[in-house]
């Protein structure tokens, strides 16, 4: 029973006389090489799940009195199998609203796909609607290394509106789209954005966050939204992409445009019916400038952190709790300089600690983190901090030693996210190699026995494939491949599992059931298309599941296991860019993604040639970034 299997994946072991008293498991998965996450029995072969929690571990042989006429037996074949990863920063409420009417570039490798696919997607998208590429790109991924401009846009779909969102940099938008969202000359540029125009004063299709995002999210917020039955298929099918990569729980991060409660509704309505396939615990975060108070207390009075279940549960306040002290993070933009929000930011904290709330807070730079700090220690003189309310800095990027100190005295944690990925180019030619070595500074933070977890902050920037974030945590290198940080500053593969498992656990008070597999812990794995512990560092990013499992459920299978996980409905609209191109597009394409790499390359070095024989750029390597984006 321990050797190789030459059985079908779901066959293998038979019911059998079971030892007196055992009760059959509802799934056991065989054959398997699992990484435990638990250093008391770091390895097993076989994992039994009943009722949804792990009921036992050890070999094929020590199981088998488990499997019983009603046990389904999946054998992994040898494969890795994995506790369920948990992204500690997702936007997947907000995601999964919007899921199915967004065209993903996530994982496109030339920007001639790109284009080939929005040009496609404009022939079959009804008029009214918007065609929105929301995140998980950057320039760098391309074979050609350039964004695409407005002409290409407005090439590929001259009557559709197109929206482009670049990483939290700017937006495209094409000539369809600037008359949609109602731009002319007269239109006044917001504060902390810029609508950049033509010599004629009229918008040229270009949206600059300087430094702020909120030009980029308030313009797509006028894009049409789905209806409620759509928006419930929707996150359905976008909860089913996450689990297609091992997600099997997500610590929601909340977000502008993100209303409490009624953006909530249906991710309560799937928790209600049993549709949730992700463990969800999240965050509220008020929307309205000055009026942030007044929502915290009024939040206070409704729910309390811990409400809910194992599948949906509320975890604290976030991630801005005031406006004024919310940093932006566009690294192509000087940091910006925040006004003097110390009083009010330390009301809401006073309020939040005093009703049992913990918190999450968005900092990106390190005078952020010491401003906020200062707060903190004031309020600890008076029995506030640490005071058991879980409280956490997300993102961190340029914290120091001194403010980690401060925060392990304070008993906070930090939650990191992979940005540098798809921004570590745009950040180190600002700040330094040096300062984009260690940023953030992951393996300073271990060493100090701080509490961290690892996320994506999908779906608007970064891509919501966990891998690429596991890759940068163990390499240090952009989606593009430039290498940013030395062997000293990043940390190993069992280590950044561990941020992906057990860390997330922890930020929710979950530790002691969700993160590892143990007897009695949720039943939640993967089972790998590749051994993350050992395959090469350039496969990371292609890494799948291809069988995933939350609370014993079977929710995503793929290659050998088709068909086994559970049913969801047709994506509806029928016109939806999912519909026809699906989520991340993992080594799609095939022979066709190839051939359009390689034609990009060519016409890419073509195209350089040219303007370096006119003098308009220097002899040097590309930029990832057109020259016209650089401010």
């Amino acid at each position: 029973m321990t050797g190789p299997s030459t059985s079908m994946p779901v066959a293998g072991l038979f019911p059998g006389p079971r030892r007196q008293e055992a009760v059959p498991a509802d799934l056991l998965v065989r054959n398997a090489k699992v990484f435990t996450g638990d250093p008391a029995r770091p390895e097993a072969r076989a994992v039994a799940i009943r009722d949804g929690r792990v009921a036992a571990l050890g070999d094929d042989h020590d199981l088998a009195h488990l499997v019983g006429p009603g046990t389904k037996v999946v054998d992994a074949l040898g494969r890795r199998v994995i506790p369920g990863l948990n992204d500690s920063h997702l936007h997947v409420i907000r995601g999964g609203l919007n899921y199915v009417l967004e065209l993903r570039w996530d994982g496109v490798r030339s920007l001639r796909h790109a284009l080939a696919m929005l040009r496609e997607q404009a022939g079959r998208t009804p008029k009214g609607q918007w065609i929105r590429v929301v995140g998980g790109w950057t320039a760098e991924q391309f074979a050609e290394r350039r964004m695409p401009t407005v002409a290409e846009l407005n090439a590929a779909a001259p009557d559709t509106p197109v929206f482009v969102l670049h990483l939290y940099q700017s937006a495209l938008m094409n000539r369809a789209a600037v008359r949609a969202a109602g731009f002319t000359r007269e239109t006044p540029d917001p504060r902390g954005g810029q609508i950049v125009r033509g010599r004629d004063g009229r918008p040229n299709g270009v949206l600059l966050a300087a430094p702020s995002a909120l030009i980029l999210y308030s313009t797509l917020a006028k894009a049409p939204a789905l209806d409620e039955a759509d928006k419930r298929t929707s996150t359905r099918h976008f909860l089913r992409e996450l689990n297609r990569f091992g997600l099997t729980s997500a610590v929601d991060a909340a977000g502008g445009f993100q209303n409490f409660p009624d953006h909530y509704a249906t991710v309560v309505d799937l928790a209600r019916s049993g549709e949730l396939s992700l463990r969800i615990a999240y965050h509220l975060f008020p929307q309205t400038a000055g009026q942030e108070l007044a929502d915290l207390k009024r939040w206070t009075e409704m729910v309390k952190p811990g409400d809910g279940d194992e599948w949906l549960r509320l975890n604290g306040a976030g991630e801005n709790l005031t406006w004024a002290a919310a940093d932006f993070e566009n690294f192509s933009e000087p940091r910006p300089e925040l006004g003097g929000y110390e009083p009010e930011f330390e009301s809401a904290v006073r309020l939040l600690l005093e009703n049992g709330w913990g918190f999450r807070l968005h900092a990106t730079y390190d005078e952020t983190i010491r401003r906020d700090l200062a707060v903190f220690e004031k309020l600890a003189a008076e029995g506030l901090f640490p005071g058991g309310n879980r409280w956490l800095f997300d993102h961190a990027e340029t914290v120091s030693a001194d403010s980690l100190d401060r925060i392990a005295a304070l008993g906070g944690a930090l939650s990191v996210q992979n940005r540098m990925s798809f921004q570590g180019t745009a950040f180190r030619d600002r700040y330094g190699a040096e300062a984009a070595a260690h940023a953030p500074p992951v393996r300073a933070m271990l060493d100090r026995g701080l509490t961290v977890a690892a996320g994506t902050d999908a779906t608007r920037v970064s891509s919501y494939n966990p891998w690429i974030a596991l890759h940068w945590l163990v390499t240090g290198r952009t989606v593009g491949g430039t290498a940013l940080s030395p062997a000293g500053t990043r940390i190993d593969r069992e280590t950044a599992l561990g941020l992906y498992t057990r860390g997330g656990a922890r930020l929710t008070g979950e530790q002691d059931v969700k993160g590892s597999l143990r007897e009695g812990w949720y039943g939640d794995l993967a089972i790998l298309s590749d051994d993350f512990l050992t395959v090469s560092d350039d496969v990371i990013p292609d890494i799948e599941s291809v069988l995933t499992v939350v609370g014993g459920r079977i929710v995503h299978a793929s290659a050998e296991y088709e068909g086994l996980d559970e049913a969801v409905p047709p994506i509806s609209p029928e016109w939806s860019p999912v519909a026809h191109f699906g989520g991340y597009q993992s080594g799609q394409g095939g022979a066709r993604q190839a051939s359009l790499v390689a034609e990009a390359v060519a016409e890419s070095e073509q195209h350089r040639r040219w303007r370096v024989g006119r003098g308009s750029v220097p002899d040097t390597q590309p930029s990832f970034v057109d020259p016209c984006f650089e401010h």
